[in-house]
């Protein structure tokens, strides 16, 4: 039996510096007469939580990301062109737009060789220094020793957060899978906060979320929350809501501003984000409901104009060239490019809906064919 006076500092050895500072300065001091064995549980079980809170990754931006475009030459191998980017993030910050997704699937991420994703990293880690936009960077869509590779990457970059795919060949199957394999990925990047790239349609991994959050917590402490859709997003947020979630899906985000959700990653915003600000207000409750129908109308009729003439990524890119003077090029193969006709028939549909239109980007894009 413990001496009356006797004290319990409760400590656990960290595998860093980071944490080791953090558990000297919140040491736990318990004075006991006695310990059972259901004491000792829960001396285990609060040494646990405050272990796990004290390493928890905070995540506080709310808002609008972009999915940027990876700019392309409009050369036989589609090469990078990377001195755009500079001119790319000051034209969003022109638009008020404060968050940027590198590499993600309208960047064509997976289409990127290892070297490639990283040059691109770069610049747009120098670029959104002057812009101060946060960086959001996307990992995933390789092998695992790559994913990790580009995750450390990302870190020593300052990425803000990192996005990443599931393995898309070897792929998870269980809740579990997940969580670990998220937790490979965390360990790479172990002070930025991690966000799990939730698309079933393209990735065939369909977990449920809900499940993902109830187990992950305390297991992987750089995870931040997903990026996912309405629905997934909803049921995930009910079990647990200190995650956050980024939903994706430009046609319905009246959806998710009437049910409280505060963040999207949209690639409409490249080109006609003003309609996604209206619905961020009417989130607010600055905007009656039918003023934000009037701007969810305009991005679906925007969207649907678009991707008439091909499949998202692909059409979204010609869309961005038409409309802007943000020149991003061609989609890489196997994406196709669209064809001269429906380029500008594309371009017709934008300006009868009030865009102004480059069609200078339709020579351009044609000028070695």
């Amino acid at each position: 039996m413990s001496n009356p006076s006797e004290s319990i500092c409760v400590q656990e050895p960290s595998a860093s510096s980071y944490t080791a500072g953090c558990i000297a300065q919140h040491c736990i001091v318990f004075f006991v007469v006695g310990i059972t064995t259901r004491d000792s549980q829960v001396i285990r079980r609060t040494r646990r939580n405050i272990l796990v809170n004290m390493t928890k990754i905070k995540f506080t931006y709310k808002g609008l990301i972009v999915p940027v475009f990876t700019p392309f030459n409009n050369d036989a191998s589609q090469s990078l062109n990377l001195s755009i980017i500079p001119q790319y993030a000051k034209f969003l910050e022109s638009k008020k737009i404060t968050g940027v997704l590198v590499n993600g699937t309208s960047g064509e991420g997976t289409s990127l060789t290892v070297n490639e994703r990283k040059k691109v990293a770069e610049v747009w880690a120098e670029a959104v220094k002057e812009t101060k936009q946060h960086l959001m960077i996307q990992v995933g869509g390789t092998s695992l020793k790559d994913v990790k590779e580009l995750a450390e990457h990302a870190e020593n970059l300052g990425a803000d957060s990192i996005l990443c795919l599931p393995e898309l060949y070897f792929k998870p199957t269980t809740v579990n899978d997940l969580v670990e394999y998220l937790a490979r990925v965390g360990k790479s990047a172990p002070k930025t906060p991690l966000f799990y790239y939730d698309f079933p349609k393209a990735s065939m991994v369909n977990i449920d979320m809900a499940q993902v959050f109830a187990l992950i917590d305390g297991k992987v402490p750089t995870f931040a929350g997903i990026k996912t859709d309405l629905e997934r997003g909803l049921h995930a947020k009910h079990v647990n809501n200190d995650f956050a979630i980024f939903l994706a899906g430009d046609m319905l985000m009246i959806g998710g501003c009437a049910s409280g959700m505060e963040s999207y990653i949209m690639t409409s915003l490249n080109f006609i984000p003003e309609p996604a600000f209206a619905l961020i207000e009417y989130e607010k409750g600055n905007n009656d409901l039918h003023a934000a129908r009037k701007s969810q109308e305009y991005i679906n009729r925007i969207a649907k104009d678009v991707t008439r003439y091909g499949t998202w990524t692909e059409t979204m890119k010609i869309a961005m060239n038409l409309s802007t003077n943000i020149f991003v090029g061609p989609p890489r193969a196997p994406l196709k490019l669209l064809s001269r006709q429906n380029m500008e028939a594309m371009e017709q549909s934008l300006s009868q809906a009030g865009i102004k239109t480059n069609k200078a980007a339709i020579f351009q894009m044609y000028n070695c064919n």
